[in-house]
């Protein structure tokens, strides 16, 4: 993760047997990392302000009128700690030498001494936006992630059990439902019609204050700042400078018309608070993502299956992008061109470079990943490509992940995301020392995921899933059907195997 941005605000209690902690403040564990801050009706009508002396616009129509569709979360995680083995972070817990050989810093794990279980609770919250009048609720995944009990509180102070749709951890966006009916809801308006400088208010619902409003206005649009964990991930953030701080996340960016045009998700600061700047997910992808949770309970997400550079003036100064001959700014380079891709079946060659997809013009990566994320596999769109000095309009057919145009299904999640961790390629030194032929390396393990509850570490090496032996990353992803075995490598060299038997 990028250093110095926070999650918008997730506010998170403990409660450990019958003892009930107040309510803090989640900060970052250190200054360089990341912690957790339409109505589909088309024809709500819209209010246009007008400005009032001294140049400001008049925001009280839309913060009236948004703040009613804003609701406040309550995630309840349930912990069960087991005795043995729990990674942390101090000393590398004798596995210094394992960690040198696949380049894992040190100082980020111990092991701990054997501890009884004993039940545990953890209470975190957020914010949510009302999208529907029959109980649906975009939030962010983060707020609702690994939750055992979720509660929202209405703007009216109603409460309501919720459960969860579908989360994608790759846009931070969730859906989560309530049984209610007649709610306030609040109209998606069109995020890329946002102008910069335009006035945007940042709504949230933080646990104690009911509902907070902030003013600021749009600072950037498309900003990549490589701050979700997840492979795949899309970034195109709106960037603002309305105050966002702790337990906003989730919650609504909407313009001077109180439409929403983004979910509040992240900020950039050192400390946890907010110190200037604050980024929402655009309702360009929200949109998109809220229609396949609600009708395959996961994201069918599509590729174009490049690897590529933005041709900007970093680009233009490395030896790279010396070495391509280009001058100018703008478009995208294609690096790599991905065997078995949409790209590759339609033409797309390394070297081309990118200057529109569909019409839009192409300035940087964040602008391809939205872009493409407003689509589905079988899609087609039309890349406008410059080769050599020609200019070519290829249309391309969008594949998924796994190669081809197939609907996923929940139950087809792949490999990669059903562990619920982070995984990089195996070094050809790690390989030599533990004679195998390749695998995939686990570099994260999310707190109540399979990794987690399979005791399997940080710097392990899965080398098998079901009956497919796993050689890269990539095999994480081909893997689509549910999970019955794993075998890994672990830190010290031990093999294992875990087999899981069906609900």
């Amino acid at each position: 993760m990028k250093k110095g941005f926070v999650w918008a605000g997730v506010l998170a209690v403990s409660m450990v047997a019958s003892g009930v902690t107040a309510y803090t403040v989640t900060k970052a564990a250190d200054k360089d990392s990341y912690t957790p801050a339409e109505s589909f009706a088309s024809n709500v009508g819209t209010h246009f302000t007008a400005y009032e002396e001294g140049g400001y616009p008049d925001l009280t129509y839309a913060a009236e009128n948004a703040v009613k569709g804003v609701v406040n979360i309550v995630n309840t995680q349930e912990i069960s700690s087991r005795a043995g083995y729990r990674g942390g972070y101090g000393d590398d817990g004798g596995f210094e030498q394992f960690f040198d050989l696949f380049g894992i810093p040190r100082g980020q794990y111990r092991q701990q001494p054997e501890q009884q279980p004993r039940p545990q609770e953890r209470k975190s919250g957020g914010s949510g936006v009302i999208i529907s009048p029959d109980g649906y609720i975009v939030t962010n995944h983060h707020v609702v992630d690994n939750a055992s009990k979720l509660k929202v509180t209405l703007n009216d102070k109603r409460t309501f059990d919720a459960k969860v749709i579908g989360t994608d951890p790759t846009t931070e966006v969730a859906l989560i439902k309530i049984d209610a009916t007649d709610l306030p809801t609040i109209p998606i308006g069109n995020s890329d019609a946002l102008r910069l400088g335009e006035w945007v208010l940042a709504i949230g619902s933080p646990y104690g204050l009911q509902n907070t409003i902030t003013a600021g206005i749009v600072s950037a649009k498309g900003r990549s700042l490589q701050a979700l964990p997840t492979q795949y991930s899309l970034e195109s953030f709106i960037q603002t400078d309305a105050a966002v701080n702790p337990g906003n996340s989730g919650g609504a960016l909407v313009n001077t018309k109180g439409e929403l045009v983004g979910i509040n998700t992240l900020i950039q600061s050192q400390t946890g608070s907010y110190i200037g700047y604050s980024f929402a997910v655009p309702t360009s992808i929200v949109k998109k993502v809220v229609v396949d949770l609600k009708e395959y309970g996961v994201v069918q997400r599509a590729m174009l299956g490049i690897g590529y550079n933005a041709i900007d003036e970093a680009f233009l100064e490395s030896d790279k992008g010396k070495s391509t001959g280009i001058k100018e700014q703008g478009g995208i380079y294609v690096g790599e061109v991905y065997p078995g891709s949409a790209a590759e079946a339609a033409g797309i060659k390394t070297g081309d470079i990118i200057t529109e997809i569909n019409g839009v013009k192409i300035e940087g990566s964040a602008q391809v990943s939205e872009e493409i994320a407003k689509h589905r596999p079988n899609d087609k769109i039309t890349v406008s490509v410059k080769r050599g000095s020609d200019v070519k309009q290829i249309e391309v057919v969008l594949r998924n992940k796994t190669g081809n145009t197939d609907v996923i299904t929940k139950d087809q999640v792949s490999a990669y995301d059903a562990l619920n961790g982070e995984f990089a390629e195996v070094s050809e030194k790690a390989l030599k020392s533990l004679k195998i032929k390749g695998g995939a390396v686990v570099t994260g393990v999310h707190e109540g995921g399979l990794l987690d509850k399979a005791g399997i570490r940080r710097g392990s090496v899965i080398t098998r899933i079901n009956n497919s032996t796993i050689s890269s990353v990539n095999d994480l992803n081909r893997i689509t059907s549910a999970i019955e075995s794993i075998e890994w490598i672990n830190p010290d060299g031990t093999r294992d195997r875990l087999l899981i038997m069906p609900k």
